[in-house]
């Protein structure tokens, strides 16, 4: 299958959760394992040069661990503040309507490591910016940021680039 017909399958559901907003629907695009399966060796392609697979809760987990596993890296997680036993590094970020947290392991990678963070959506780029400096908490660098979907009138892209200049960032489809 190709890569724009898997994209196809991603549903637009205008006024959902509320009314304006077209709500990107991924969920047939998950449940048809020829599509899955191209997007998640697409975005593999773009994992060499990568230690790990880093994967934002919860959906960014789906991707992220099936890139890991498909390109025999490791995966890392982050979660939500509390979620994750043992030492954490923390990072706050700013929401429409106030601040969350998001935390990674101490260990969860080698000094000098190098990453892939991955998402299923890039709308405001304040949670892929705390996962870049999660990681760089750790000692790692990022090397790059995947993306399922990007709404572009958000400007999360460049909200990202003008903190991480040097971070590398790919969309497979834009909205």
């Amino acid at each position: 299958m190709k890569l724009s017909d898997a994209l196809k399958l991603i549903r637009e559901i205008p006024d959902f959760p509320k009314q304006g907003i077209l709500f990107q629907d991924i969920t047939p695009l998950l449940s048809d394992a020829q599509a899955f399966n191209t997007v998640i060796t697409h975005m593999s392609n773009s994992s060499s040069g990568c230690d790990y697979v880093a994967g934002m809760e919860a959906r960014g987990f789906i991707f992220a661990a099936s890139i890991a596993n498909q390109s025999n890296r490791g995966f890392i997680p982050i979660r939500k503040a509390g979620k994750l036993p043992g030492q954490t590094h923390s990072e706050k970020y700013g929401l429409e309507y106030g601040q969350d947290t998001l935390e990674v392991h101490k260990d969860a990678c080698g000094l000098n490591s190098r990453v892939l963070i991955v998402d299923d959506v890039l709308a405001t780029g304040g949670t892929a910016c705390a996962a870049i400096r999660l990681i760089e908490k750790t000692g790692a660098s990022v090397l790059k940021l995947i993306f399922l979907l990007e709404i572009e009138e958000l400007k999360g892209r460049d909200i990202i680039l003008q903190q991480f200049p040097r971070v590398d960032i790919e969309s497979l489809k834009k909205v």
